[in-house]
């Protein structure tokens, strides 16, 4: 029987505890310095000791909170390897720390891993001028030009120093932690080549942020590759997960609670995309920048002075108008160095 709603069945665990979701799959909350303040991450048996999924971002308040985890049971065992779905901070961020606290292997998947060494070596760089201008196009402002340029490389601030080396994992690859069989589910959309694990026996899913219940992750285009279509990739992902994860597993998120209705919660994104795009389709009947799209497809004012959310609005932004343009429903023109969009 298929959910019509999304249920919550267990409660958050506190700081500094566990919460057991499912024999050997244990519930870690860890603090985020953000508005999204916290993060899942997934302790699971696995013989004489314990694999990890997805390991928090790189603060003290993190650090803190792992040494008090790991004094005591069932995380005073040894690590035996990491697991990541993607590479995020929230998710990458103390993994090499980790790593070389018990000498243990990074597990993810390749484009997550490269991905990610891109990124931490813009630590120290000015922001490059192809950067600049994707900006210049969307229509930012010299002033919010000038707030990324204060804030480019800050990616690598929030990540230990990486394993130089890992273990890839694949889609459709399966592995034994512990009593129970995995399977990598690999998505798309929010970040390259995202990691899902599931366990047919133990019916759950670790989504990481590729379902979350009560938000929508992200899908942005960036300066690096700026005709991507991320946000089809995000549609065939929805697809890809309901075909090969039944509804009635207990899905364990990075954000928000575990839940089940995975695929009633797939749909509910599915509808929410679809409705945002329509009424960008509506704004588009005359020509637009991307700056001027936002109301369209955001429910709060995306302000100018807060650099990081400008880019994600961007970012998302760019990846609507680019989805609809791959569909040739939107056509795009380039005047004096700005970008504008309007219907096909």
């Amino acid at each position: 029987m298929l959910h019509a709603s999304l249920s919550y069945p267990l409660a958050a665990p506190e700081k500094g505890h566990l919460v057991t979701v499912a024999p050997g799959v244990h519930w870690i909350r860890l603090p985020m310095p953000f508005r999204l303040d916290h993060i899942n991450v997934w302790a699971l048996e696995d013989g004489d000791g314990w694999t990890l999924v997805d390991t928090g971002v790189r603060t003290e308040e993190t650090v803190v909170a792992w040494e008090a985890l790991m004094a005591k049971p069932p995380l005073d065992r040894p690590l035996k390897r990491i697991i990541v779905t993607h590479m995020h901070p929230d998710h990458i961020g103390m993994a090499g720390w980790l790593a070389r606290k018990f000498g243990v292997r990074l597990w993810m998947s390749r484009l997550e891993y490269l991905a990610c060494r891109v990124l931490v070596g813009d630590t120290g760089r000015e922001a490059p001028s192809d950067a600049i201008r994707f900006l210049q196009e969307a229509g930012w402002s010299a002033a919010a030009v000038d707030g990324y340029r204060a804030r480019f490389g800050n990616f690598g601030k929030s990540i230990h120093a990486l394993p130089d080396s890992y273990h890839r994992i694949r889609d459709h690859d399966r592995f034994r932690i512990g009593e129970h069989e995995w399977e990598v589910v690999a998505g798309s959309g929010h970040s390259p080549e995202h990691s899902c694990l599931y366990c047919p026996e133990l019916k759950v899913l670790i989504s990481g942020d590729q379902v979350l219940p009560k938000i929508s992750s992200n899908v942005s285009v960036h300066a690096i590759e700026p005709d991507a279509n991320p946000m089809g990739d995000w549609y065939a992902s929805f697809d890809t997960i309901k075909s090969r994860v039944p509804d009635d597993v207990l899905v364990l998120p990075a954000h928000n609670d575990v839940f089940h209705g995975l695929h009633f919660r797939i749909e509910q994104l599915r509808e929410g995309q679809d409705a945002a795009l329509a009424r960008l389709r509506e704004l588009l009947r005359e020509p637009k920048r991307v700056v001027d799209v936002f109301p369209a497809l955001f429910r709060t004012v995306i302000k100018e002075s807060d650099v990081a959310v400008l880019g994600m609005a961007t970012g998302e932004a760019i990846a609507c108008l680019n989805y609809l343009m791959e569909r040739g429903e939107v056509k795009k023109r380039v005047d004096a160095g700005i970008a504008w969009y309007s219907l096909a």
